[in-house]
C-alpha cells in the first residue's frame, strides 16, 4: 500500500489510505504449558493495515484535547460483477462484513500514537460504502466550543 495523502487545516486533520480497509479481528486464544494466552497471527492483514495508516500518519499533530474521529472506509466494487450492478452500487452504503465496529477499532489502534489514551475520542463516526477505489478517509479534529 502506498500512501497518497495528509490533509492538515488548523481544526482537522484528514489523511488518506489507499486500499480496502480491514477489520480488527478478535484474538485467538492458546494454551502452552497449561496458561492460556491471547494473540494476532502475525500474517493477518490487520497488521499492514494498521502499519499503512502509522505510515500516512506520521508527522501528524498530537492531541491533548477532547477529538472527534470520523472513518469513511469505502471497499472496491468486486470486478467480476456486472457493469450494471458496480455503477448501481457505486457510492452505495456497504451492508456486509467487516463490521464497521471492528475497522474503527482497528483505525484508533493505528493511530494510537495521536492521543494519550482511546478515551479523549468523544465522538466517533463510521461509514462504509461501496467504491471504485478502495479507500480509508480518516478525519480528527478537536473539541470545539
Amino acid at each position: 500500500m502506498s500512501i497518497d495523502k495528509m490533509i492538515w487545516s488548523t481544526d482537522t486533520w484528514t489523511i488518506i489510505v489507499p486500499g480496502n480497509p480491514v477489520a480488527q479481528p478478535r484474538h485467538r486464544v492458546s494454551s502452552i504449558g497449561g496458561r492460556a494466552r491471547t494473540y494476532l497471527p502475525s500474517k493477518h492483514p490487520v497488521h499492514a493495515y494498521k502499519e499503512a495508516i502509522r505510515l500516512a500518519a506520521k508527522g501528524g499533530p498530537i492531541f491533548e484535547c477532547p477529538v472527534w474521529v470520523g472513518i469513511t472506509a469505502t471497499f472496491a466494487i468486486p470486478r467480476s460483477w456486472s457493469r450494471a450492478k458496480r455503477k448501481q452500487l457505486d457510492d452505495m452504503p456497504h451492508a456486509q462484513r467487516p463490521d464497521a465496529d471492528n475497522v474503527a477499532k482497528a483505525v484508533l489502534d493505528a493511530l494510537s500514537g495521536h492521543w494519550d489514551d482511546d478515551c479523549q475520542v468523544y465522538e466517533l463516526s463510521v461509514e462504509k460504502r461501496w467504491g471504485t477505489e478502495a479507500q480509508t478517509i480518516i478525519s480528527v479534529g478537536t473539541y470545539n466550543e
